[in-house]
């Protein structure tokens, strides 16, 4: 016992990492179903979410919004063309620069999309406040992190 009291930093269960890992699990879960109706993963639909906010934006703007590298949303983003969602287009000036625009498609179903964040709220069994307030926390934890690096 006494050797566990010295490393109770160590449990599991008092690290904060595993704590937002396994939320995220979690949430990504809860979404699945309202996606499947949409025939998105979840990744595709936080693809379509900076689209319905930014569309025409380029490969690398979205690189930056998922903060996530381009090369691992090429494969994403070939899908979301290949269903008809969106059309990447080489930009004239400088055609190593790729322009993400909505297709008719990619743009009705923003409409279709609309309730899944209420349905998220209701899953979560919290009032709207605390989750903004959450997610303010969360904010500023990354930009931490981010510093950090």
């Amino acid at each position: 016992m006494a050797e566990q009291d010295h490393c109770r930093e160590l449990l599991l269960e008092n690290q904060l990492c595993f704590a937002l890992h396994s939320t995220s699990l979690l949430m990504t879960k809860v979404y699945k179903p309202f996606l499947k109706e949409l025939g998105l993963t979840y990744p595709q639909y936080l693809a379509m979410l900076v689209l319905w906010e930014s569309n025409g934006i380029t490969v690398g703007e979205m690189s930056k919004r998922l903060l996530t590298d381009s090369g691992s949303l090429t494969p994403l983003l070939k899908r979301l063309e290949a269903d008809g969602l969106l059309k990447r287009v080489r930009r004239q000036a400088d055609e190593r620069v790729v322009e993400l625009h909505l297709t008719e498609a990619g743009r009705a179903m923003r409409d279709r999309a609309r309730d899944i964040p209420a349905c998220i709220v209701k899953a979560s069994d919290r009032d709207v406040d605390s989750l903004v307030a959450l997610k303010e926390d969360l904010l500023k934890l990354r930009k931490s992190l981010q510093d950090a690096l």
